[in-house]
């Protein structure tokens, strides 16, 4: 997808280095406000960025070379935050990154849109995703979206946090 010199793709070994810089500064954000709470999230990001599972999908927003958002597409069954959550029978979309430079630009919302996209190929008739309240643009896009509370799966974090889960209905996989 190329909207506005903005390229959606695979993200490649190479851009690894800059996909971690960029999501290690946007979540940032968050450590003064989440307090003990910062280092128990910045641990789940640096693991979920180092994981190599093959069947999870990393995507990458480009413009002229330089990655300017991420965010990864887990697929169904598998369960985005290990044992802390259920597996679902959904795809679920997790870490969505967007690098300070870059926001404003639509760049969020075309990666959810890539996501949504995707899902939609696989079949899929719901795509999920969990966040922190206290990310309040982020929920606000995805509300903007279509996604809704789906308090059923949100699931207690190590520090006492209750990470909220929210779902997005696809309709029914074409025939």
């Amino acid at each position: 997808m190329d909207t506005h010199g903005i390229r959606l793709r695979d993200a490649t070994p190479q851009d690894r280095p800059a996909v971690h810089r960029c999501t290690l500064a946007a979540y940032e954000q968050y450590a003064q406000t989440m307090g003990e709470g910062w280092q128990s999230l910045r641990g789940a990001l640096l693991a979920a960025l180092a994981g190599d599972d093959p069947a999870v999908q990393r995507i990458v927003a480009e413009r002229d070379g330089e990655v300017l958002g991420s965010v990864m597409l887990y697929p169904p069954a598998v369960s985005a935050y290990g044992d802390l959550s259920g597996a679902v029978q959904w795809p679920e979309l997790r870490l969505l990154a967007v690098a300070d430079a870059a926001r404003g630009l639509g760049v969020g919302r075309a990666l959810v849109q890539e996501c949504i996209r995707r899902a939609r190929a696989g079949g899929a008739t719901h795509l999920g995703l969990h966040t922190n309240e206290a990310m309040t643009v982020a929920v606000g896009l995805y509300e903007r979206m279509g996604f809704v509370r789906d308090p059923e799966h949100d699931f207690v974090a190590p520090t006492g946090e209750r990470i909220a889960a929210y779902l997005l209905s696809l309709g029914a996989p074409d025939a």
